[in-house]
């Protein structure tokens, strides 16, 4: 089974690979992994505060990712594998695809203007170091011309 994966946020290139993602995988048979990503956040000094801190950035990040999967479900009918992970992104992106060889391709959505964004400019460049194939969904795309070249 092909399995894409998308990193999930509250951008709207994230939407735009998740979309991607999961008309590749009905196509194809495939699954769909999400992966919310918890930056890492600055150092407080009170402990309490940090952990404070900390626990709403999961929350929103589950949420975000739970929400993703919702859609994705009632869209497709089948349910995505959801992580949530904290750390810095592309460090946390490499450990999940050794842990996951069953992943076939990183979908990744640039932003429709400007600079593409810290994890295409990275996956992008260091593609040729990969276990998988990324694919980049350019954030201009509507979703009928992501319904049809997906």
């Amino acid at each position: 089974m092909r399995v894409y994966l998308v990193i999930m946020d509250e951008t709207e290139e994230a939407r735009v690979a998740l979309r991607f993602a999961s008309r590749r995988a009905a196509k194809t048979d495939g699954g769909v992994h999400i992966l919310a990503l918890v930056p890492p956040q600055d150092f407080v000094a009170f402990g309490g505060v940090q952990a404070t801190i900390e626990e709403e950035a999961r929350d929103r990040a589950e949420m975000l990712a739970a929400s993703a999967a919702g859609s994705l479900l009632t869209e497709s009918g089948k349910m995505p594998t959801i992580a949530v992970r904290q750390g810095e992104g592309v460090k946390v992106i490499r450990e999940y695809l050794v842990e996951h060889p069953e992943v076939a391709a990183l979908v990744l959505g640039s932003a429709r203007e400007g600079n593409p964004g810290p994890l295409v400019t990275h996956f992008s460049q260091a593609s040729g170091g990969l276990s998988c194939p990324v694919f980049l969904v350019p954030g201009a795309l509507t979703d009928e011309d992501i319904d049809r070249l997906s």
